[in-house]
């Protein structure tokens, strides 16, 4: 057999816009994207192969999701003409307070062990899906991820990255706390204790059993039944805060997308606690800032920067559950307080302050089918592989979204029981006068609205392509001036920002520099779709 390094690229290579016509399923995995193309030419809708993909990716990228996930979406209804949005977060267990994690000695949310977990809400998202839009049953659309659980499926190059890294932080943990962390050690690494590499084979019967049996109840087991049971029994035994209340109570939210206009275009994302109003107000800056002929500029990459620096000092400031902010939506996205933060932008590098509006380890995908129905659907562990807390015999593993929280008593986004948390996953969707042009996302952390804000310049401003659009080199503004480049971006343009005020670093790891997808409309009725090259994305086409 030949010889060779899978995680070995001499040669820069050049993927192509993917076009369809009676359907498309994008995500960063390609067993994913077949799973969603299943569905579709099997008579499913966009919701329905959304519904399967979703279900399969804890399998196909556990180092980005899993069944203790949270879950945010967008979907279009091409009858109704109308885009919905769901809000699938889950909220902090109700004995939780920020007062007793202060008492644990520490001034700052952990990012591993029982603290951070929340009630998950992305199995309860599926559901809710289904149930609203559907045309297939659960057990139809978690068929494909059950049988490929069983019958192993082999780690992609990016995922088996991804899994090395994290596996030394959860290693960490372990050794400090084994209690809640050995089920998860052992359900994720080899026999020999070494995580799975690109090219091995991942089985996971327990996902398989669990997974039918939430198809069997409507998902209703894992929040009332003996899933619920399972986990809240493990959570006591472990040191855990969970309760039997916590989960009976949790339901997932239909909320009203938040909308800009962007040069003519409508950009709609997931009202807080999600930071997609994020890309809102930046994007609210740079409508009024005039940005060089060219992308490849450093007059465009540093009016990108300061535009997203300012919305993100509002964002960490302001965005909780909706329930607790003082702040309104409207006054953050209002045109007078966009003039007053644009005119802070000058041809100098600031260190950006939230202003005062009321004065005046993740997965995205996305499926469109021949009805014309979208869906936009983003699930996330947060930090990779999450809390590193995996329950026995069930295949839940949980995320870490509580470390968004806060401990500051003054801040709205102080941890509190049955509270939402500041979330990082959000949903992109694009429309152009009242009708779909499509689905986009950028997964990643905090990566994830400047990722969303770069894709829709390059789109609108540039008129990229959707492949070019993703292509397209990135910058990440990390904190203060500082930020982060990629070294395809010309190291001339580096030099002129550096000389703008700009702490610049050059990276060579794309990995953590966002990994989108998108789907667009054509004027002929087709749609066009790009995928990620920074991980190993996928386009299914029919």
């Amino acid at each position: 057999m030949p010889q060779y390094d899978p995680y070995n690229y001499t040669y820069p290579s050049q993927r192509t816009v993917v076009y369809a016509k009676n359907g498309m399923a994008c995500t960063s995995v390609p067993l994913g994207a077949q799973v969603g193309l299943e569905v579709l030419k099997s008579g499913g809708n966009a919701m329905d192969a959304a519904v399967a993909m979703a279900a399969g990716m804890p399998l196909f990228e556990p180092t980005g999701n899993g069944l203790g996930s949270d879950a945010f979406a967008l979907v279009w209804v091409e009858r109704e003409k109308k885009l919905y949005g769901l809000n699938a977060s889950g909220v902090a267990p109700a004995a939780l307070s920020a007062q007793m994690v202060r008492s644990l000695g520490v001034t700052q949310m952990p990012k591993e062990g029982w603290v951070p977990t929340m009630v998950p809400g992305a199995p309860a998202g599926w559901t809710e899906l289904n149930r609203r839009f559907g045309s297939r049953s659960l057990s139809e659309l978690f068929a494909p991820a059950i049988g490929c659980a069983r019958q192993g499926v082999p780690v992609p190059v990016n995922v088996a990255r991804q899994w090395s890294k994290d596996s030394q932080r959860l290693k960490r943990a372990m050794e400090q706390n084994p209690a809640p962390h050995a089920y998860w050690w052992k359900s994720f690494m080899k026999e020999d204790g070494t995580p799975y590499g690109a090219g091995d084979l991942f089985r996971w019967e327990e996902y398989a059993a669990t997974l039918e049996e939430l198809a069997a109840t409507n998902c209703e087991s894992y929040y009332c039944g003996p899933l619920m049971e399972k986990i809240v029994a493990f959570s006591r035994e472990t040191g855990g805060y969970f309760t039997e209340d916590d989960f009976r109570n949790y339901r997932p939210e239909w909320v009203e997308p938040i909308t800009t206009d962007y040069r003519g275009y409508t950009v709609c994302e997931i009202p807080p606690n999600g930071h997609g109003i994020t890309v809102l107000m930046a994007l609210n800056l740079l409508r009024g800032l005039e940005l060089a002929p060219t992308r490849e500029s450093a007059d465009t990459y540093h009016k990108i920067v300061e535009s997203i620096k300012l919305a993100f000092a509002d964002a960490k400031t302001y965005v909780a559950d909706p329930r607790y902010m003082r702040t309104k939506v409207a006054d953050m996205l209002s045109e007078g307080y966009a003039a007053h933060r644009r005119a802070l932008i000058a041809n100098r590098a600031l260190t950006p302050e939230a202003g005062d509006p009321s004065c005046g380890g993740t997965i995205y995908l996305c499926t469109a089918d021949r009805e014309g129905n979208m869906v936009s659907w983003i699930q996330s562990n947060y930090t990779t592989f999450g809390a590193g807390v995996a329950v026995p015999g069930t295949g839940i593993s949980f995320q870490n979204r509580g470390a968004n929280f806060s401990l500051d008593p003054e801040s709205d986004n102080c941890l509190a029981g049955g509270k939402k948390s500041y979330h990082t996953i959000i949903p992109g969707f694009l429309m152009k006068d009242g009708e779909a042009v499509g689905p986009f996302g950028v997964m990643g952390a905090f990566m994830q609205p400047q990722g969303h804000v770069q894709v829709l310049v390059n789109t609108i401003d540039y008129h990229m392509n959707p492949q070019e659009a993703l292509d397209a080199p990135r910058v990440q503004w990390i904190g203060d001036k500082h930020i982060q480049l990629e070294r395809e971006v010309s190291p001339d343009i580096a030099a002129q920002l550096s000389a703008m005020g700009h702490e610049v670093e050059v990276i060579s790891d794309r990995i953590n520099m966002g990994r989108g997808q998108i789907i667009w409309r054509t004027e002929n009725g087709l749609l066009a779709g790009g995928t990620e090259p920074r991980c190993d994305g996928a386009i299914a086409a029919w």
